[in-house]
């Protein structure tokens, strides 16, 4: 069984800066990418950022380039770091983990199969 848990969550004002943190740990699987989506009531979950597993690419959504950063944290950790933020990046982000290798489209859903449970992050104007 695969746990995926994220941390880092919080409520900030705008202009501030949040680290999440996520970890995915146990049975045996490969790791060929990691993304964080987003989902804030009415709107439908939205990509934010991936990395794969090799290389040195990573993929953003255009809302968040140049103010997020995801790194690769280790064995199967991956962070995501949120500076300048701003009302509108409020939502609850989830860790997603693609164990498949399924192409090179890393911005859609589908393409991971294990899901964390969320973090609340709340940005105040």
């Amino acid at each position: 069984q695969v746990r995926v848990a994220e941390s880092g969550g919080g409520s900030v004002q705008t202009g501030g800066s949040l680290k999440l943190s996520c970890a995915a740990s146990g049975s045996t699987f490969t790791v060929y990418a990691m993304a964080w989506f987003r989902k804030a009531p009415p709107k439908e979950r939205e990509f934010v950022a991936a990395i794969p597993w090799s290389g040195t690419d990573t993929y953003y959504q255009n809302s968040v380039e140049g103010r997020f950063t995801i790194s690769r944290d280790g064995a199967k950790r991956v962070s995501l770091q949120m500076d300048s933020l701003e009302p509108e990046d409020t939502a609850v982000y989830y860790c997603a983990v693609d164990p498949y290798n399924r192409g090179s489209n890393y911005f859609h859903a589908d393409r991971y199969r294990y899901w964390g449970q969320g973090t609340q992050v709340t940005v105040s104007s």
